[in-house]
């Protein structure tokens, strides 16, 4: 098995110093896990100018897509890491899911309005990636050893040289406004509750979208909100009409040597100043029969669709109503984990399982159909996934919530949550607001 050569740097904890060289290079992507402030998160991973870059042809199939990628990643070629390395990514792919790739997926009506440019996925093949390991405290260059010789070396000289000034600034030129008001918000929330009534669904998550002008950079605007809240699931894409900005908590797919992971989260509470008003949030979220039932039931959902890829028998729930807390809001928290069946891949996992049944509802099929019905604009990246596959068939993905798009000077973010029967739509509504305030709040700063 051919191996990945690796040039070892000086470690740094925070991963943007480095990739301020690469975040205005064709393809720039940075997988940052939120250090040294968000503890959960092990490695950072970025990497520019792909080899070759996939997007779904127009009437493509989903799983006719998959058969593409798989290919281009198999052009690639095989490559292992030198043994005793333990790093997560020896060359593949990097990119992403939108939430409207699902429609690639299953049979979906077609009501809501389709206004961002954005393509349904966007996957570059990168024969390269700069990883660092917060464990082990190191910072390295992986090559795969396709890479040719001089393009080794100009990495490794771009990487020796101090990162360039940042002479982009960021700012608002006006604040962020929901695309809904709350009157809307109400109906909305009453209708997904008559159909649950009716017997349609037991969960919708419902959303709303913000938006708001700007100008300048939106690698600033990034670095502003990994300020105010490092989370464990973060990253930055460069697009073509501007870039994804993603500072998630949760993960949706994890395959490491065969071995399967999903981590859904449901249920929230908006952290408060107060150290005892705190932890009562905390406990009041622990124990809310509510926000246990609504986790459950995604957990129930998540447990099927892994059992359509994993051995039968193999799916469990090892952690169930674990508490995870962040800068703005604690969240309610499982683990379902299996084991790949044979012959199948990661690939046929997200075909089998995409989008995260943590921001569809019970059953998925159904609620997606409801959310279409519903939600003004078709979600674009919001609740899709950021993701890596590499040539050995690892593969880690996020959950796209707490999540911004910055297209051709407009921003967009995203704030929702599940519905439910005894849902009452003024705290729904709050919820929304909680989730995506740090990230309003501290980009409105900048106006």
């Amino acid at each position: 098995m051919p191996l990945c050569q690796l040039h070892p740097l000086p470690y740094h904890a925070d991963p943007t110093v480095r990739f301020a060289l690469l975040q205005g290079e064709p393809g720039a992507v940075l997988l940052d896990s939120g250090r040294p402030v968000a503890e959960r998160g092990r490695y950072d991973l970025m990497a520019a100018w792909p080899r070759e870059v996939l997007q779904p042809d127009f009437g493509e199939s989903g799983r006719a897509f998959f058969a593409r990628t798989r290919t281009a990643l198999a052009s690639l070629g095989q490559a292992d890491l030198p043994e005793g390395v333990d790093l997560p990514f020896a060359g593949g792919l990097l990119g992403y899911l939108g939430y409207d790739f699902g429609r690639r997926l299953e049979r979906l009506p077609d009501g809501a309005r389709a206004d961002l440019q954005l393509p349904d996925a966007r996957l570059g093949l990168y024969a390269w990636a700069l990883i660092s390991d917060h464990q082990a405290r190191t910072s390295q260059l992986a090559f795969h050893p396709r890479l040719d010789e001089t393009e080794r070396q100009r990495l490794i000289a771009l990487f020796a040289a101090d990162a360039r000034h940042e002479a982009d600034g960021f700012r608002l030129t006006a604040p962020f406004a929901a695309d809904i008001d709350r009157a809307t918000y109400r109906q909305r929330i009453e209708a997904i509750q008559a159909y649950i009534a009716a017997g349609d669904c037991y969960q919708v998550n419902f959303a709303q979208r913000f938006r708001a002008p700007f100008q300048g950079s939106p690698w600033r605007a990034y670095r502003a909100l990994r300020a105010a809240c490092p989370t464990p699931f973060s990253g930055y894409l460069a697009l073509d009409r501007g870039a994804l900005l993603s500072h998630s908590p949760e993960r949706f797919l994890r395959v490491s040597r065969g071995q399967v992971e999903t981590r859904p989260i449901k249920g929230t509470r908006p952290r408060q100043a107060d150290a005892e008003a705190d932890a009562a949030e905390a406990r009041a979220l622990l124990a809310s029969p509510k926000d246990r039932a609504e986790n459950l039931m995604i957990v129930d959902l998540l447990r099927n669709d892994l059992g359509r890829s994993c051995r039968t028998g193999s799916v469990r729930v090892p952690e169930l109503f674990a508490l995870e807390s962040y800068p703005n809001v604690h969240h309610l928290v499982s683990a379902v984990t299996g084991e790949l069946a044979t012959g199948l891949d990661a690939l046929d996992l997200l075909a089998g399982s995409f989008p995260g049944g943590s921001i569809t509802g019970a059953p998925k099929i159904r609620a997606m159909q409801i959310i279409d019905e519903l939600e003004e604009t078709r979600r674009g990246p919001y609740c899709g996934s950021l993701l890596y596959l590499d040539v050995r068939g690892e593969s880690d993905s996020s959950i796209l919530i707490r999540s911004l798009l910055a297209e051709d000077g407009v921003l967009s973010c995203w704030g929702g949550g599940g519905i439910v029967m005894d849902s009452h739509w003024e705290d729904e509504y709050a919820e929304s607001l909680a989730k995506v305030r740090v990230l309003l709040e501290t980009l409105e700063a900048h106006s």
